[in-house]
């Protein structure tokens, strides 16, 4: 099939359609039903792993094609997944759990649908940063998600120690197999933060832990653990006085900023 270029790019336009699709990290009952739909509506799925995404989607009673798309095939996959989009078909994009890209892969995928005049959406849905987030009782503005900590000790120390330079609440993954030594890190580097680990979100065994993080690093030496790990690790200054007031406008700012949110709700509803 021909397809249409771009000028001056050599790009063919697509008029497939990639949907970037959330799905559980834990509870099947966080599904929603527009990521149900489009699960069940697209031509293709391109997933971490066929035999977990095929669980889901067996519980779900769908019998959409799935092909793998990971770390270790994403550039190989890419042109057949391009290819599919080029001609038509919807791609539908998941990760093993959660919100794609989002320390998962996709970037490539998205990017390059992008660029080859796709319509790309998002289907948004659960994620394990956000609610490690909402859950921690740390000031949530402004935050940023680091991905996973390195496994090397000394890469690990240098990654923090870039970290703590911005002062806010910082979000990110970790082993359970390394969460003592790594806290162990931050609290060497960050100093005593108030910090929140929390484990297995959204599933039978979910727990918050919460303390500074030398406390968290003693609190978890010598345990076995098990599951998905997010830590959050708050601002440099007494949690109970932080959060966005910290980021106080003055009074003519806040003014106009309660305005412009008014205007926003009203526009919403």
């Amino acid at each position: 099939m021909n397809h249409p270029r771009r000028p001056g790019t050599g790009a063919s336009v697509a008029s497939g359609h990639l949907q970037v699709v959330s799905t559980p990290i834990g509870n099947l009952a966080d599904l929603s039903p527009r990521a149900r739909e489009a699960l069940a509506g697209a031509d293709l799925i391109a997933c971490e792993d066929t035999r977990h995404t095929g669980l889901l989607l067996s519980r779900l009673g769908i019998k959409t094609r799935l092909v793998s798309y990971h770390e270790h095939n994403e550039r190989q996959r890419l042109p057949s997944l391009l290819s599919a989009l080029a001609g038509g078909q919807t791609v539908a994009l998941v990760s093993d759990a959660g919100t794609p890209l989002v320390s998962d892969p996709g970037f490539l995928l998205v990017r390059e649908a992008v660029a080859q005049g796709a319509k790309v959406e998002a289907i948004p849905g659960p994620s394990a940063v956000l609610a490690a987030l909402v859950v921690s009782a740390l000031p949530p503005l402004p935050f940023t998600f680091a991905g996973f900590s390195p496994p090397r000790p000394g890469k690990r120390r240098t990654f923090f120690t870039r970290l703590a330079a911005l002062g806010h609440t910082i979000v990110f993954y970790e082993s359970p197999y390394r969460v003592a030594a790594s806290l162990g890190d931050a609290a060497a580097t960050f100093g005593e933060r108030p910090a929140v680990v929390a484990r297995e979100l959204t599933k039978l065994h979910e727990e918050v832990r919460r303390g500074t993080l030398g406390e968290l690093a003693a609190a978890f030496e010598g345990e076995s653990v098990r599951g998905e790990l997010v830590v959050v690790v708050g601002p440099a200054v007494d949690a109970r006085d932080a959060g966005a007031d910290e980021l106080e406008l003055p009074e003519g700012e806040r003014e106009e900023d309660a305005r412009r949110q008014r205007r926003s709700r009203r526009l919403a509803g």
